[in-house]
């Protein structure tokens, strides 16, 4: 029996979602940058932060709570991501968080992980080895940015417009799935 962890995948709305990243280095700035991202109310919490962290926090785009972390600091959290440089620290961030919490590099102590991710406009895909091989994922993800490269996104929205007007005028189901396969086989043929 394997002791991996089995992940049931998800794309998250964390549109206004308190979000709080405790730690100020580069893997915090990552994961803060990504919540922002993603519409989330971002609270970094650390003595210290990158200078991109500051930026961010100057443009109103994040929150930065100047020290370090304190019990109480994840009220009403949603989503938390430990990213500090202590151990203990990330433990007590991981025992006190009131709901989603991750803590990197350590599984043990998330009860999600962040997979690894190709975004292309819409497309994001996401690739996860359950935590077993984070190098693994990256150089999937490295192939796959390959395959899908930047023009995939302008392909994207034009189907997005095409699907848009089928499912106005086309009223019978069958035929407009038909129809939006085709589209679909057609702009990957064409990307390739």
């Amino acid at each position: 029996m394997s002791s991996t962890a089995s992940y049931y995948p998800v794309f998250l709305n964390l549109k206004d979602k308190k979000c709080v990243v405790a730690g100020g280095g580069s893997v915090a700035e990552r994961k803060a940058l990504s919540l922002v991202r993603a519409g989330a109310e971002v609270t970094v919490i650390s003595p210290e932060c990158t200078e991109r962290l500051k930026k961010e926090r100057l443009k109103g785009r994040i929150r930065h709570i100047c020290r370090g972390y304190k019990k109480g600091d994840l009220r009403n959290a949603f989503l938390v991501i430990a990213a500090t440089d202590s151990n203990d620290v990330n433990k007590k961030i991981s025992k006190d968080a009131p709901n989603l919490v991750n803590v990197v590099d350590t599984p043990s102590l998330c009860n999600f992980i962040v997979p690894s991710m190709v975004r292309r406009g819409p497309l994001t895909i996401a690739i996860s080895t359950s935590g077993i091989s984070p190098a693994m994922a990256k150089a999937i993800r490295k192939e796959l940015e390959k395959l899908y490269g930047p023009a995939f996104a302008s392909r994207l929205n034009a189907l997005k417009k095409i699907r848009s007007k089928a499912m106005r005028e086309i009223k019978d189901k069958k035929t407009r799935e038909r129809f939006l396969k085709k589209m679909a086989a057609e702009t990957l043929g064409k990307l390739r």
